[in-house]
């Protein structure tokens, strides 16, 4: 890779950890990024990389978040533990489902989030603790942990938005506190996926790194402008990385 291909990708890095901050999907930037500057790296390889990056950026803002607001750590700390795990059985299975199979399944499941969003306004807004019952809390540990994490290690694309989601969803968060929650499992599935990566030779270590602190900049002032913006400025930013996610996706589904 030339100057310039490398440049591309810092500046997508940086965009992708501030994206994933606020609310997850920064792998929309980056991966299609990462593949298109370099052509020639293997998926698996692709991916891993991608893992490096993301890994740093969703562990930094994971840290501002419990620095600056109250975390479930009930709820939060198990679907992390959960992700690694799940997360790396998925990352095993890679590359094992063709993307046919599993991309109208995304699609659809994308779709019914922007409108359960758009038609929902005061969702995630203000928090509901009267959902948060020890049956919805271990509800959302095995969906978060288990479910959301195996599709992240396997192909990942939207994984933080649906963390994000299923924390408001289930146990009643508001998009601020679901987001604090979706950024330490996302660590967790970023971590379990990365070992399996590394461990088979799939990561291209020089420059995962050089994204990694590019990244890490763009999740540090994402986490901050969440936490000061509120959770108004956070579902803004949910709608468009879920409508953007649905256009990728379909494209590549019926145009690419």
């Amino acid at each position: 890779m030339d100057a310039g291909q490398i440049a591309v990708l810092l500046v997508a890095a940086a965009a992708a950890g501030w994206v994933d901050a606020v609310v997850g999907g920064g792998g929309l930037l980056l991966l299609p990024a990462l593949m298109i500057a370099a052509p020639g790296l293997p998926l698996a390889t692709a991916l891993g990389t991608n893992k490096l990056a993301a890994i740093a950026g969703t562990a930094t803002a994971a840290v501002t978040y419990a620095r600056r607001t109250k975390i479930d750590w009930w709820v939060a700390g198990p679907a992390a533990g959960g992700a690694v795990v799940l997360s790396g059985v998925g990352a095993v299975l890679a590359g094992s489902v063709p993307a046919s199979a599993y991309r109208p399944v995304v699609l659809g499941v994308l779709a019914g989030v922007a409108l359960f969003v758009t038609f929902r306004p005061r969702m995630g807004v203000t928090a509901e603790p009267e959902k948060r019952t020890r049956l919805r809390a271990a509800l959302v540990v095995a969906v978060a942990g288990g479910l959301i994490a195996f599709y992240d290690g396997m192909i990942g694309p939207g994984t933080g938005t649906f963390l994000v989601l299923a924390f408001t969803a289930i146990v009643g968060a508001d998009f601020v506190h679901a987001s604090a929650m979706a950024k330490m499992v996302n660590a967790g599935t970023n971590l379990g996926a990365l070992v399996v990566f590394g461990w088979g030779g799939n990561v291209f270590w020089a420059l995962g790194a050089a994204m990694a602190v590019c990244n890490i900049v763009g999740a540090t002032v994402g986490a901050r402008m969440a936490l000061s913006r509120g959770s108004g400025f956070v579902r803004v930013v949910l709608l468009v990385v879920v409508l953007a996610l649905l256009v990728k996706l379909s494209w590549d589904q019926w145009l690419s």
